[in-house]
């Protein structure tokens, strides 16, 4: 495996990072390595679906009527 040396990091960020780490009960570079793998893994794609399943329910739709059926109105011009 590579190693991988980052230079010059903002003492504000090893920190947020070292807090991370110990949140999840890992050690710095295990969860520097998560980190990375989850920013550069491939996305998955949903199939449509899934992205439909993923909406959240907002209720009844009364802003708008359903035309057909001999329901639509005039429509003047």
């Amino acid at each position: 495996m590579a190693n991988l040396v980052v230079r010059n990091l903002d003492d504000a960020l090893v920190k947020s990072l070292r807090e991370r780490a110990a949140a999840h009960g890992r050690s710095v570079e295990a969860e520097h390595r998560e980190i990375l793998a989850k920013a550069l893994r491939s996305p998955q794609r949903r199939t449509f679906a899934e992205v439909l399943m993923a909406m959240p329910n907002v209720g009844d739709d009364a802003d708008f009527a359903r035309v057909g059926d001999g329901e639509a109105g005039h429509v003047s011009g």
